[in-house]
């Protein structure tokens, strides 16, 4: 496919943003930028989350790992749905009674400053770290196969890519991207399915005969039944609900969306709705994988790099133009996907909870915007600095990655929140710091011991839980009963 097809693909549907953002952001204010002045309908935001939590992640790295750990993927999902009910009807009325902004205001209410302080700095290196694997996806791709040809080095492609974000995010914030997102996931799932149509055809085959075809060549394997295995199937619900805890409902991201419904009920008419529609959508995708996978050894094509290459190595140089162009305007839809609204989040929670936004009630609107603008820059800044950090150290597929640092950022606010939730004791809040880094220092170790001590034992994604776990009878030895 030709670099110059998919540099016009990208500007057209990048365009197509901007139109977005001006008509979004003619009248917003700050009160529009953090929580969308609460006028969002639910089912827009149920539809657009569901891009938001695919994100580029799912759409490179979930098709490219299927050749590996096969559907096991896909219990993951199922635990999702635990983890999802769990939020509906544990932290969304916790924060809607609240009336939050940032969700982590609660650990002040809750503990005290420090605790509230550490919860949100763990949150923004966990959503920095994770959002710059995610735009690196894209970054990569694009750089890779397109702008490097036209001798664009890979440091540019990042600035440009990162500041199209900055500035069609500026002005509405959430309120611009509740809707934005409903285009991406709608052009992210066109992409996956027509992808699937085209792979079929060019091997002379429908979509039912072809997923016959690789289930009998067992790539369609979902259950892993060895204990040891970090792919066990009960390790990997059960990871798959905590996932969903911390990662959508200990998210300031995520949560900033359904903060910007109308009221609790709609709220969590969201969650319900956007879980149930994930698990078809996830199950897509790891056929994606599959078909992709054997295609590639039909057809004897080696792929260099990580297996993140897979996708779009073969779309974009096996199946035409026209598949060329799906896959580009999909990869772009599901990375602006996740990457405004993480930007949008990161902002939130450095002005409200680190600067003190909302504390000091002698700044002006006009001080607060300033203020505002200045850490959206800022933040975007910081995640230019990362994306081309990983670009150094990258030697796995993201997926893989992603799910590991989470296990290690986001254990101590599941330790934090699940304790001031339920247990009624006094936490004492000056060491709480301290527990937030000790619990992912011994979660290091007992990942690294494991294998020693149980033969053949491999720590997955179970590592959240242990982290958390840690965190949480660490507080509850440092804290008391309540009068």
């Amino acid at each position: 496919m030709s670099s110059s097809l998919i540099l016009l693909s990208f500007f057209v549907y990048t365009l197509l943003l901007f139109a977005i953002s001006w008509y979004t952001g003619r009248k917003a204010n700050n009160q529009s930028f953090f929580i969308g002045n609460k006028t969002s309908p639910w089912y827009v935001v149920a539809y657009g989350m569901i891009g938001a939590s695919l994100s580029g992640v799912t759409f490179i790295s979930i098709p490219g790992v299927v050749s590996t750990t096969k559907f096991s993927y896909m219990i993951i999902v199922f635990g999702y749905l635990v983890g999802y009910f769990v939020i509906a009807n544990v932290l969304l009325p916790i924060y809607y009674k609240l009336n939050l902004t940032s969700i982590y205001s609660y650990l002040l209410q809750r503990f005290g400053m420090k605790s509230y302080k550490t919860g949100a700095s763990f949150f923004l290196l966990s959503r920095i770290i994770g959002a710059a694997f995610r735009m690196f996806l894209v970054v990569n791709v694009l750089n890779y196969f397109v702008l490097s040809k036209y001798g664009i080095p890979f440091s540019v492609t990042v600035v440009a890519f990162v500041g199209l974000i900055l500035l069609y995010t500026w002005k509405g914030g959430i309120k611009t991207i509740v809707w934005t997102d409903t285009l991406q996931t709608t052009f992210m799932l066109l992409a996956v399915i027509i992808s699937l149509f085209l792979i079929s055809s060019h091997l002379d085959s429908s979509i039912y005969e072809l997923f016959k075809t690789v289930s009998k060549e067992n790539y369609t394997q979902m259950f892993f039944f060895d204990w040891h295995d970090k792919y066990f199937f009960l390790k990997q619900f059960f990871s798959g609900a905590f996932i969903a805890i911390v990662m959508t409902g200990l998210d300031q991201d995520m949560m900033q969306k359904n903060l910007s419904c109308r009221n609790l009920p709609e709220a969590k008419k969201n969650i319900y709705w956007m879980s149930w529609a994930l698990v078809p959508v996830n199950f897509i995708f790891l056929i994606l994988g599959s078909f992709l996978a054997y295609y590639a050894t039909v057809k004897g094509i080696s792929i260099s790099g990580t297996s993140d290459n897979l996708f779009p190595e073969i779309a974009l140089n096996h199946l035409g133009n026209f598949a060329g162009i799906v896959f580009i305007i999909g990869l772009i839809a599901a990375a602006y996907s996740s990457a405004d609204s993480a930007l949008t989040a990161l902002t939130t929670s450095f002005t409200i909870d680190i600067l003190g936004f909302d504390r000091n009630q002698n700044r002006s609107e006009e001080k607060k915007t300033k203020l505002r603008k200045l850490s959206h820059f800022g933040m975007a800044l910081v995640l230019m600095l990362v994306i081309l950090a990983y670009n150094l150290i990258n030697d796995q597929a993201i997926i893989t990655k992603l799910f590991t640092i989470a296990g290690y950022t986001y254990g101590p606010l599941l330790g934090l929140f699940s304790f001031g939730i339920f247990l009624n004791r006094k936490v004492t809040d000056q060491w709480v710091p301290f527990l937030a880094i000790l619990s992912p220092t011994l979660s290091y170790f007992i990942q690294w011991g494991a294998p020693k001590i149980i033969p053949g034992y491999a720590v997955g994604f179970e590592l959240l839980i242990i982290n958390g776990l840690l965190m949480f009878f660490g507080l509850l030895i440092a804290s008391k009963p309540k009068n």
